[in-house]
């Protein structure tokens, strides 16, 4: 018998990492995250073609990758201003500069500047602020690993 590796690499799907976030390889360009949200679990799909559609919305242009095995959005240039990951009962948004963003996202994190937006299965997106912390966020120097 094929080991699960064997029969995920001959269906073309990835590894689904702990909390159901994707495993997919370092990459540049729209592809990577594009596999990435195909490979989100249930209804994390749905919010990960909603997100990334905002995201290009609001920032035309938007560069995108693939790192870490979460999807990077950031303009060319400036670095990266978020990226989303997948964890088992919710994605979060983690917005580099957000404590620079008005008003600053809810979730406070270990790193100064980074705040977070978790969103959860029945959560209602306000997609407007969203839409304004993202376009904020894209106007202010990235983050460059």
């Amino acid at each position: 018998m094929p080991s699960k590796a064997t029969r995920r690499a001959a269906t073309g799907k990835p590894r689904l990492l702990s909390g159901g976030n994707p495993q997919i390889a370092k990459a540049d360009g729209d592809a990577p995250v594009q596999a990435y949200i195909a490979a989100m679990p249930g209804w994390k799909r749905d919010l990960g073609r909603r997100l990334d559609a905002l995201i290009e919305r609001t920032v035309p242009g938007v560069r995108k990758a693939v790192k870490w095995n979460s999807p990077f959005y950031g303009v060319e240039g400036q670095g990266w201003f978020l990226n989303l990951h997948t964890f088992t009962n919710y994605v979060k948004v983690a917005f580099f500069r957000g404590t620079s963003l008005r008003p600053v996202p809810p979730g406070e994190s270990r790193h100064e500047e980074v705040r977070y937006l978790d969103i959860h299965e029945n959560d209602q997106l306000d997609e407007a602020q969203l839409a304004t912390w993202i376009q904020q966020a894209a106007a202010l120097p990235g983050w460059v690993p």
